[in-house]
């Protein structure tokens, strides 16, 4: 009898853990994606807002993107990118299915530049409080920017290094409007 429910117990167990909906494996891994930048030089400060970073694995349909939750958890998450001129901040991180993955997408919610004071506090957040002086609403003709970068997510941490151009991607049109056209490069795949 006590071989019985051996056998029973170690049956249900593996049959639970084959039957995770975490990929054909069953297995996960971290995916941390990275932010720096070389800043729009006019500015003190330049306040990204992201809504969402995603993954696209290979084996999934055109729309199979994968959500990587923000550092903090929130919703959102706002970047000044000239605090990341010499360091790098977190944007998001999270499980993902272990595979082949062949593109990574950001969505920009909002943007603004501030011409006469630097932002306080952290390079990227949840919220940044939107320093005083003269600023200028960012226009941005599509949120969506997709890195055509493939990499692979194995059972560990794969890290992923964004380097936003301000100066490509942002453009003065005159009459005190600018533009923003995100040009985001992916710098290494770790």
């Amino acid at each position: 009898m006590r071989l019985q429910t051996l056998v029973l117990v170690s049956a249900l167990t593996a049959s639970l853990a084959c039957g995770s909906d975490t990929g054909p494996s069953g297995q996960t891994g971290t995916m941390t994606v990275m932010m720096k930048d070389s800043p729009y030089t006019d500015a003190k400060a330049v306040l990204v807002t992201f809504s969402e970073v995603s993954a696209h694995r290979a084996d999934q349909p055109d729309n199979g993107w994968t959500k990587v939750p923000f550092a903090d958890g929130g919703g959102t998450r706002t970047c000044d990118l000239k605090k990341l001129q010499t360091s790098q901040d977190i944007l998001g991180t999270g499980p993902l299915t272990v595979g082949h993955y062949t593109q990574v997408r950001l969505m920009v919610a909002s943007a603004a530049l501030y011409f006469e004071n630097a932002s306080t506090g952290a390079a990227c957040a949840a919220s940044i409080k939107a320093p005083d002086g003269r600023t200028a609403p960012l226009e941005i003709p599509s949120g969506e920017v997709k890195l055509n970068r493939e990499f692979d997510i194995t059972g560990s941490t794969t890290t992923m290094l964004l380097d936003f151009d301000g100066d490509r991607s942002v453009r003065d049109t005159g009459n005190g409007r600018f533009m923003m056209s995100p040009v985001i490069g992916v710098v290494s795949v770790q």
